[in-house]
Order: structure tokens, then C-alpha cells, then sequence
């Protein structure tokens, strides 16, 4: 009778060792994952509300080859199941169960990024976020009048009011997500910048300051010049003086500009042409970056009224037309 005893208890120490070393193996041993072509990872949606049970079917359904009872019975043993977050995952080559649950209890979301460059305009911002991945295009077909409504500034106008920076996302954020982050970081760092304006400067408000660093945005080909830069437009602001600056000409051209600026162009009346109309134009032509608010409200202390393009990406500054007149002959005409 003992021996018979014996002989079980052996058979069930058996088993189960051989039980604990199976499970032991099988959370350390990275999951087979049944990819989408084109693709390195699997995609895991996880719907707040979601069961632990239906985590491990979902992850099933998403392509890891294993038993969702195992994986359901792994997250009740581990006493996590509670603790799995919703979220956007990506299962990586390498996951294995114990990796995975860490990943989700963590709410190690997968994350994407869309960076929106300095000098861009609402259109090009509008069509990076209708082409960036996993992001939902809540925005895309909205007047911008809506659009603006529904960012909580009814009324304003959208050019320039987004902060050019690189924004990451959770896979499956809306697009509008990203623009709210991107008005609130403008605001700030617009807010930042009037703080510091010069005191004698002829801008009255932080919209003029916005609008002026959008034009030094455009036309500065050299960070070292875009503070004189700002110095120039300044002194034309401060002496009424038209501010001439191509930019906003081709800005208000819109669609018919052919990437030509002809004279007759310069002549053509618009909202934005700085050649016709005296002072700023009414909104913004670009996103500004930070160097250019700057410049806008700190500008060089410059006796410069003319700059033209060396050509080189650097600019000639003259504080006569006479000078400037000799400049365009020599970097322009080739004289």
C-alpha cells in the first residue's frame, strides 16, 4: 500500500514539476506572431471596458499564435487582470506572455509622430495630418471656421496658430488631438515672447507679433540673420514704410502662383500684398518657430530698411536705397 502511495505521490510531484516547468517555458518563450504583410508587429486594440478574457481573445484574433485560455488563465493567475489598460499596443517579435501583460498593465501604448516644420502653412499642416499614420482624420472636410470653433477659438484664423514641433500620438487619435496640442503650445510660446517685447516696438498686439515673425520666418535663409531681419521689417513699421516683402505677395496668390513671382504679380492687389497695402497683412502666412517670434519682438538694433538675397542663403543688408540698389546689381543681376 505504501509503495502504491509512494508510486502516486511521485506521479503527481512528477506532473506538476512537469506542469510548472511547461508554464515557466511558456511565459519566457516569445509568441509566434502571424504579421499583415508589409508589416513587422501586430496591431492590439484593447476598448476600455474590455475583459481580461477578451484581451486574450483579442490578442489571439490579432495574430499571436497561442490559446487565449492560456494566455486568460496567465492574467487571472498573475492577479494583474484588473490592472490591463485600454490602449493602442504593438506586439514586437520577441513579446512573450509575461512580456505582454507587463506592456499592458504598464499601458505601454504604441505611439506614432508627425512633425509639422517651421514656415509651413495651414494647408501643408492639413495635409500631413490627412497622410500621417493610425491618425484619425476628424478634422479632414471641416470649414476651417469649424475647425477653429471646434479648437476653442471661434472666429480666429487658423494660418500660423499651430506651433511647428514634432507631436506624437497613440495609434487611433484623432487628428484633432494633435492640432489642440499644437494651438496651446502656439499660445504659450506666443504668450512667452510678447512678455519680452522691446518697449519701443510699433507692434500692438500679440497677433502683430505673430504675424510679423511668420513673414521673418519666410524670409530668412540664415538663422545669424533672422534677427536683422526682424530689425528691418521693425524700422519699416516704425517710419510707415511699406513693407515689400514677397512672401506675403505669393501667400496671397494662393493657388495661382506657379512657383514664378512676376512683377505684375507685385502690382496685383490682395489683402497680402505688403507692396500695395501699408503695414501688416491681417493674419499670419506661415507657422512660426520660436527664433522667429523671438526675432519679432527682440529684433536687432539695426539701421538697415533693405536686405536682398546673396544668394547663398545669407542676406546683404543696406540702410539706403542707393546701397540696396548696388546690392540687387551685384547678387541679383550679376552686375
Amino acid at each position: 500500500m505504501r509503495r502504491v502511495f509512494s508510486s502516486l505521490l511521485t506521479l503527481v510531484l512528477t506532473g506538476t514539476l512537469l506542469f510548472v516547468g511547461l508554464t515557466l517555458w511558456w511565459l519566457h518563450e516569445p509568441l509566434t506572431l502571424q504579421v499583415p504583410a508589409g508589416s513587422q508587429v501586430l496591431d492590439l486594440e484593447i476598448e476600455p471596458g474590455t475583459t481580461a478574457k477578451g484581451v486574450a481573445q483579442a490578442t489571439v484574433s490579432s495574430g499571436a499564435k497561442t490559446q487565449a485560455s492560456w494566455l486568460y488563465l496567465w492574467f487571472r493567475l498573475s492577479g494583474q487582470s484588473r490592472l490591463i489598460r485600454a490602449g493602442s499596443y504593438e506586439i514586437n517579435p520577441g513579446t512573450t506572455p509575461r512580456s505582454l501583460l507587463r506592456m499592458l498593465v504598464r499601458g505601454e501604448e504604441a505611439f506614432k509622430s508627425i512633425t509639422l516644420p517651421e514656415g509651413w502653412n495651414f494647408n501643408q499642416v492639413m495635409m500631413a495630418l490627412k497622410s500621417a499614420e493610425q491618425l484619425r482624420p476628424d478634422a479632414q472636410g471641416m470649414s476651417p471656421e469649424t475647425l477653429m470653433a471646434t479648437l476653442g477659438k471661434p472666429g480666429v484664423h487658423p494660418e500660423g496658430r499651430f506651433f511647428p514641433d514634432t507631436y506624437t500620438y497613440a495609434k487611433g487619435s484623432s487628428d484633432l488631438a494633435v492640432l489642440k496640442r499644437a494651438a496651446r503650445a502656439m499660445d504659450k510660446r506666443l504668450e512667452e515672447a510678447w512678455a519680452l517685447r522691446r518697449t519701443d516696438t510699433p507692434l500692438r498686439t500679440p497677433d502683430d507679433a505673430l504675424i510679423l515673425a511668420s513673414i521673418i520666418e519666410k524670409e530668412t535663409g540664415q538663422a545669424t540673420d533672422r534677427a536683422t531681419i526682424g530689425g528691418v521689417f521693425t524700422n519699416r513699421l516704425r517710419i510707415r514704410m511699406m513693407l515689400q516683402t514677397d512672401p506675403t505677395v505669393i501667400y496671397g496668390l494662393g493657388p495661382r502662383f506657379d512657383g514664378n513671382l512676376r512683377r505684375r504679380d507685385l502690382h496685383t492687389d490682395t489683402p497680402y500684398n505688403t507692396y500695395t497695402r501699408g503695414g501688416l497683412p491681417p493674419t499670419p502666412i506661415a507657422m512660426p518657430g520660436r527664433a522667429s517670434l523671438q526675432a519679432a519682438v527682440q529684433p536687432a538694433k539695426t539701421d538697415a530698411l533693405y536686405f536682398v538675397a546673396r544668394g547663398d542663403g545669407s542676406s546683404q543688408f543696406s540702410a539706403t536705397l542707393d546701397e540696396h540698389n548696388r546690392a540687387v546689381n551685384k547678387f541679383i543681376r550679376g552686375r
